[in-house]
C-alpha cells in the first residue's frame, strides 16, 4: 500500500517519520519526496487493526498534518505513463544502452521481428538495423542526434537516433544510451499526405486540371465572395456539393454552418420538418430546422429540382423575406442564409411544363454554375486515379499501390455516366481487393458502356421477341394514362386503331390495370 504524508518541511522530519515504521516492524518500500511538505512511502498492506495503531501516531508527530492512503507513489505514474506512451507509439520504437544492446522495445518492433519483447532484450542492435555503425557513434567524443535512411529487416526506413544524457557531477551530462524512432515508407508517405491536405471546403481540395475545370473554379472563387444564391447544374457524381461547400469556405460566411438537404431523400413532410422545424405543441416536440440552425451561414438543397410545389413556395417567401413558420406554429422565425442548390435537371424544362416555379428558379440561379461531366474534363482523370489509389493504399495501409499503363488508357477512355463518383468507388474496391501491387483492367468492376445505348447487357438471357415484347409492353403502360383512348394512342404511334387495340388487350392494359 502507498501513504500520502501531509508535514512541515523541515530538518528531521523524514526521520521521525521513518521512526515510527522502525518502531511496528513494517518495512519501508520506498520513499520519496515529491515537492516540500509531501512525504509517498511505499510498503506492504495491512491489516486494518494495525494501520488503526500506528496511522495515529504518524499524525501525533509535530509538524505532520494529515496522513492518507494514495492510489500509486508518483514515480509508478511516471513509469506506467512512459510505458504506455512507448508500447503504444505507432512506429517501431528501440532503446539501447552505452554498448548498443537493446533495453526497450515496443510492440511493433516485437510483431516486426517475431519474437516477444523479453527476448530481444539484451540482444545487439546491429543484428536487426543495417546501415548505421551504433558502437562507433557511441564512442565518439561527441554523440550528436542523427537522421538517417537504413535497413531493418532488408525494408528501407527512416531513423530519428537520440542519445540519452543524464546529469553528472559538477553539471556535466554523462551518456546512458540512445533511443531510436523509425518511420517506413508507408507512414511517411502518410504524415506528408496529411501535411500536404488541402483544409476543408477550400478550392484547392477541387481537382481542375483541365480547362473546362478552371474555367469553372475561377468562376466559383469570384461567385462566392457576393453573397447572393448559387445554382449548380451538373450530372450525378460531377461533385456539386464538393463545390458549394468551396464556396461557402471561400465567402464571409465561412465561419458558420453549412447544413445540407438532399430534397430527393425525403418525403415532402420529413423534408419540410427538416428544413423549417416543428413549433412548440411541448418542450419535447419543439424542433429547430436547417434554417434556423444555419443562421449567419450557408444552406446547400440537393437535388432542388425534386422539390414539391409546396415547399417550392415555402422557400421562395424564405428567399425574398428571410422569414418562415415552423411547422404547427404561427411564428414568425427571421433568419440570415445563403442558398446553394444543385440538380442534375434541365430545371428550364421544369419550369416550362409547369414542374417548377419559374420565380423560384431566378431566385436560384442569381449564378449559374455547371459542373462538365468526367469524359468532359479528361485531362483530370488521371490525376484523380492517383488522388484515389493514394487515398485508399492509406486506407488499407499499402504503400506500393500503381495502375498499369493499360490500365490507364482505359480508364481515362471509359465514358464513366457515374462520374467521379463512381471512379472513386471502382478504384477503392480494386485496391482493396488486389493481392499484387499492380491494378490491371481485368480488376476494374465496370459494365460495358456507350454513350449511345447506356450499360449493355452481357449476360442477357431470352429471346429478341421477349424483349421487343417486354419494351413495347412498358412503353404502352406509360403512355396510355396521357392516351387513354385507343384512337389517340393508335394516331400518337402511327398505328392503326385495331393494331392498337390488340397490344391493348395481349398486355392488359386498360383503365382498370393503369391508373390515370
Amino acid at each position: 500500500m502507498r501513504l500520502e504524508i501531509t508535514c512541515h518541511d523541515r530538518v528531521g522530519m523524514g526521520q521521525k517519520v521513518l521512526g515510527i515504521f522502525v518502531e511496528h516492524g513494517i518495512n519501508v518500500r520506498g520513499i520519496e519526496l515529491m515537492q516540500p511538505g509531501r512525504i509517498f512511502i511505499n510498503i506492504p498492506d495491512l491489516d486494518f487493526s494495525d494501520l488503526q495503531t500506528f496511522m495515529p501516531q504518524l499524525r501525533l508527530i509535530e509538524g505532520v498534518g494529515d496522513v492518507k492512503t494514495a492510489p500509486y507513489m508518483p514515480s509508478e505514474r511516471e513509469r506506467n505513463e512512459l510505458a504506455t506512451l512507448i508500447k503504444t507509439f505507432p512506429d517501431p520504437f528501440i532503446s539501447i544502452d552505452r554498448k548498443g544492446n537493446v533495453r526497450i522495445v515496443n510492440t511493433i518492433v516485437s510483431s516486426i521481428i517475431g519474437e516477444d519483447e523479453d527476448s530481444l532484450v539484451g540482444q545487439h542492435i546491429s543484428l536487426w538495423l543495417k546501415g548505421f555503425n551504433f558502437n562507433r557513434w557511441l564512442d565518439a567524443k561527441e554523440v550528436l542526434a542523427q537522421t538517417r535512411r537504413l535497413k531493418f529487416l532488408g525494408d528501407d526506413y527512416v531513423a530519428d537516433i537520440m542519445p540519452i544524457h543524464v546529469a553528472g557531477e559538477n553539471d556535466s551530462r554523462v551518456l546512458a544510451g540512445a533511443v531510436l524512432i523509425l518511420k517506413s515508407e508507408a507512414r511517411l508517405g502518410q504524415q506528408m499526405n496529411a501535411f500536404k491536405q488541402p483544409k476543408e471546403n477550400t478550392f484547392s481540395g477541387i481537382q481542375a486540371t483541365s480547362s473546362a475545370m478552371r474555367k469553372v473554379i475561377r468562376e466559383a472563387k469570384r461567385m462566392s465572395s457576393l453573397d447572393a444564391s448559387i445554382l449548380i447544374m451538373g450530372e450525378t457524381g460531377t461533385g456539386k456539393e464538393l463545390l458549394a461547400r468551396a464556396c461557402h469556405g471561400a465567402s464571409k460566411r465561412a465561419e458558420h454552418a453549412f447544413l445540407t438537404l438532399n430534397c430527393a431523400a425525403l418525403p415532402d413532410d420529413v423534408a419540410e420538418s427538416e428544413l423549417f422545424g416543428v413549433g412548440e405543441k411541448g418542450q419535447e416536440s419543439s424542433k429547430r430546422g436547417i434554417f434556423e440552425m444555419a443562421d449567419g451561414g450557408t444552406v446547400f438543397l440537393d437535388e432542388i429540382g425534386e422539390m414539391s410545389a409546396k415547399l417550392q413556395s415555402k422557400l421562395l417567401r424564405v428567399i425574398q423575406n428571410g422569414s418562415f413558420r415552423r411547422v404547427d406554429s404561427e411564428q414568425e422565425v427571421t433568419v440570415n442564409v445563403r442558398i446553394i442548390s444543385s440538380t442534375n435537371k434541365d430545371l428550364l424544362n421544369l419550369v416550362s411544363i409547369g414542374d417548377f416555379r419559374e420565380d423560384l428558379y431566378y431566385r436560384l440561379n442569381v449564378f449559374g454554375l455547371t459542373l462538365p461531366a468526367l469524359r468532359e474534363r479528361r485531362n483530370d482523370i488521371l490525376p484523380l486515379v492517383e488522388f484515389f489509389i493514394g487515398k485508399a493504399a492509406h486506407q488499407i495501409g499499402r504503400s506500393h499501390l500503381k495502375v498499369s499503363d493499360d490500365c490507364r488508357d482505359f480508364i481515362e477512355h471509359y465514358p464513366w455516366p457515374g462520374n467521379i463518383r463512381q471512379l472513386e468507388n471502382v478504384l477503392t474496391r480494386a485496391a482493396s481487393l488486389l493481392e499484387g501491387d499492380e491494378i490491371e483492367i481485368s480488376h476494374l468492376a465496370l459494365p460495358a458502356y456507350t454513350r449511345e445505348h447506356g450499360y449493355l447487357e452481357q449476360e442477357f438471357e431470352g429471346t429478341l421477341d421477349a424483349a421487343v415484347k417486354k419494351f413495347e409492353a412498358d412503353l404502352l403502360r406509360k403512355l396510355y394514362p396521357a392516351y387513354p383512348s385507343t384512337r389517340q394512342l393508335a394516331k400518337k404511334l402511327g398505328l392503326s386503331h385495331t393494331a392498337i387495340a390488340n397490344k391493348l388487350r395481349e398486355y392488359d392494359i386498360n383503365k382498370k390495370t393503369v391508373k390515370i
